[in-house]
């Protein structure tokens, strides 16, 4: 039985030859390609479990990648490779759709354990049911019954957070605790656009409950 399907992007190849071997060894199911043309044409064949992606590849930012792949309805969780260390390249990666990041040089172990907490998250949890719409975290989509939408998994676990307690207020750090991995740097603006996100998404199924703003506190959804 194979582990996860991750594929990763990078085009440096000794890297690349490093994390695919290294992957494997650890009981993933590891492809590797070199560029943001090859990552396109191969999630057309059928999109992996988790992707690995270097945002400074030599065709295109992973940035703008993942925002393509989340558009075109691919939801498998996201984590960037990036030499950028400083907030505001790391800020943007979250802002794009991506789920976590490491800074390159890195171990292997990290992106080991990153990997499978990000597997673990995007579907370990079990169905949840409430205020009216069901979370489904096999296919990441949220259903009112009539109508389904899909979710990123950042997305999927700031509404299953709300939806744990309809009408009562989360404060703003439960929502990032929820949300982002420990020890991510999630700016308050972060926040509020993902949440703006599931607000439009939310909108589209007829009927749902709102998402309220506790001004100086956090949200409550119903």
């Amino acid at each position: 039985m194979t582990g996860p399907r991750v594929l990763i992007v990078e085009d440096d190849p000794e890297l690349r030859d490093v994390l695919g071997r290294g992957l494997e060894e650890e009981g993933f199911e590891a492809a590797a390609v070199a560029s943001g043309a090859d990552l396109l044409a191969r999630v057309e064949l059928g999109p992996p479990d988790i992707l690995v992606i270097d945002i400074g590849l030599p065709d295109a930012d992973g940035r703008d990648l993942c925002q393509a792949l989340r558009a075109s309805g691919i939801q498998a969780p996201i984590l960037f490779l990036t030499a950028r260390d400083a907030l505001p390249d790391r800020l943007s990666g979250f802002e794009a759709g991506g789920d976590d990041y490491v800074t390159k040089p890195f171990v292997l172990a990290e992106v080991v354990a990153r990997l499978q907490a990000l597997g673990r998250r995007a579907g370990a949890d079990g169905a949840i049911e409430a205020a009216g719409l069901r979370l489904d975290p096999l296919n990441h989509t949220v259903s009112n019954g009539t109508s389904t939408t899909a979710l990123t998994p950042t997305e999927f676990r700031l509404l299953a957070r709300l939806l744990a307690k309809p009408r009562e207020t989360v404060r703003r750090r439960d929502l990032i605790r929820a949300g982002w991995p420990p020890g991510a740097i999630v700016h308050e603006n972060t926040l509020d656009a993902y949440v703006a996100r599931l607000r439009r998404k939310l909108r589209a199924l007829r009927g749902t409950p709102a998402i309220s703003t506790v001004h100086g506190v956090g949200y409550r959804i119903g």
